[in-house]
């Protein structure tokens, strides 16, 4: 008696495949005012991105966007200079007939921060482009899109005018820098939680939002030929290289101010060390995540000045080639000193102290006017302890994986094969993964996933309290050295370069080196 072949079959949960499903949820009826909301990262970055959510029909039917700020603009002027920033940085197609339907949600509030009765203006704004349902509180995100030395001023005029708590349901985004040091950063938060609860602050650092930077952990987490490896016994060392082309951009004021470790390290070289290296969190809830992070950025090791000097490396560039075209030096940019002391360039080597991650080094490096734009994660794995293809495979390709967050959002993975035309030569081959040309979904720029997540009130992409001092703890021993011990060779590399030769001499000493892969 023949059976039919699908009662041979075994129904397993374990052998169940699921399609792909496009994450699908609904915003609630909201009004974002954003301070600042004329300038230049509203211009570039945020009004863009409300826009572009606007166009993928992500946004609720009711919701309003009102700038404040100065210049003085009448609702109708802010709309036409949003139109002219859409279309001058418009990363994406502009749908011209969607404008028109999306600039009735745009309004305006003139005024200087400080006089308290704009706030009385901005409040009875919002009641005006967004009515009440029922009786329930409006939503209200407050973004802060202003330099770091006006956040405190305007924090305390929404707490007198009641306008954190008591009159809407409201949640703030600030952006980095979140303080200059430690303290700063205790400071300002002491200010933050005197106005907000700490659910309602989102911290953001733009570099959470990227497609490769959100995967780390999945990719981790749920691959079982990886989570085993991902420790000291297996891992030889983690690279991980944040590079410009670009110089500072007509920012020679801010950058005077920050440097390469506070504009850079503290926060987006950090935040990747600890998705690379946390722990599974017990859950995906956003504190779950977080906890982790925070005990990878307590466990780094704390560096005194001998460290330092040993282990830290920190440039700053002179003139050079960057794509065929001659560009100047740091000295020489706008509203930068000609005696400037400021690094655009740091590479160290850094070490967490736990039980998974013992004696394995963390070389990072960043800078500015490098030889390409590159973000890449680079894990490589421990040779085999013994040669077994004979002497013309003495010297073997190391097992590499790479995840690379820009230019290209991908992962790959370098292994050895053996050579079809020989008897025993291994060269290496790679597997790879791209989003952009595998993902059925669109891949959102940053700032589009990380206001659509605090529109829904997730906090996972976002940097906790304890976790921005943590990381400063780190950071702040380099700061105060280099500020004490004032560099004597600056520029001391080129652009178009790698930075400075002592980058090199510090992985090159381990008998390791930098690399640079496409």
């Amino acid at each position: 008696m023949r059976q039919d072949s699908d009662s041979l079959m075994v129904k397993s949960k374990f052998l169940q495949t699921c399609d792909i499903n496009i994450e699908k949820f609904k915003i609630k009826p909201f009004t974002m005012v954003i301070f600042g909301g004329s300038g230049d990262l509203s211009q570039r970055k945020l009004l863009p991105a409300i826009f572009y959510l606007y166009q993928e029909n992500v946004l609720p039917k009711d919701f309003s966007v009102v700038g404040f700020g100065l210049p003085a603009l009448s609702d109708q002027e802010y709309r036409n200079l949003v139109k002219k920033s859409l279309t001058k940085f418009s990363q994406k197609r502009f749908i011209s007939n969607k404008w028109p339907s999306f600039s009735k949600h745009l309004f305006y509030v003139s005024g200087d921060f400080d006089i308290s009765q704009n706030y009385q203006n901005l409040c009875e704004k919002v009641k005006a482009v967004f009515p009440s349902v029922g009786g329930a509180p409006r939503d209200v995100i407050y973004y802060m899109a202003v330099p770091p030395n006006f956040m405190p001023l305007i924090v305390q005029r929404l707490k007198e005018h009641k306008l954190c708590k008591e009159k809407f349901n409201t949640k703030v985004i600030i952006e980095k820098p979140f303080g200059r040091d430690n303290k700063s950063a205790v400071e300002l938060n002491k200010l933050l939680r005197a106005a907000f609860d700490e659910n309602q602050i989102y911290r953001m650092d733009h570099y959470l939002g990227k497609k490769t930077v959100q995967d780390i952990m999945f990719f981790r987490f749920s691959n079982s030929i990886f989570e085993p490896l991902w420790n000291r016994r297996y891992i030889d060392h983690v690279q991980i290289t944040v590079a410009e082309d670009l110089g500072i951009e007509h920012r020679g004021a801010f950058y005077e101010q920050s440097g390469v470790v506070r504009d850079i390290v503290q926060n987006h070289i950090m935040q990747l060390i600890g998705l690379v290296a946390m722990e599974p969190p017990v859950g995906f809830s956003p504190d779950f995540i977080r906890d982790e992070k925070v005990k990878v950025f307590r466990s780094l090791r704390r560096m005194d000045s001998e460290y330092i000097s040993r282990y830290a490396v920190r440039g700053q560039y002179g003139e050079g080639i960057i794509n065929g075209k001659k560009v100047s030096g740091y000295r020489k940019e706008e509203k930068v000193s000609p005696k400037s002391n400021t690094s655009t360039f740091m590479a160290a080597k850094l070490y967490i102290d736990n039980w998974r991650w013992s004696g394995v080094p963390f070389y990072i490096r960043t800078g500015k006017r490098l030889k390409k734009r590159v973000t890449q994660i680079i894990v490589q794995f421990k040779q085999p302890p013994l040669k077994l293809f004979g002497r013309t495979c003495d010297v073997l390709e190391p097992n590499i994986l790479v995840l690379s967050v820009q230019p290209q959002e991908k992962i790959s993975l370098r292994f050895g094969v053996r050579n079809p035309n020989s008897i025993n030569q291994i060269y290496p081959v790679n597997m790879e993964f791209n989003y952009q040309s595998a993902s059925k979904a669109k891949v959102s720029p940053p700032y589009e996933r990380l206001i659509v997540d605090c529109m829904k009130g997730d906090l996972t992409l976002f940097v906790r309290q304890d976790g921005v001092e943590a990381m400063w703890s780190v950071v702040d021993p380099i700061i105060k050295h280099w500020q004490d011990n004032p560099a004597s060779n600056f520029p001391n590399y080129s652009a178009g370069q790698w930075g400075p030769k002592e980058a090199d001499s510090l992985i090159e000493d381990d008998g390791r080196k930098w690399l640079n892969i496409d």
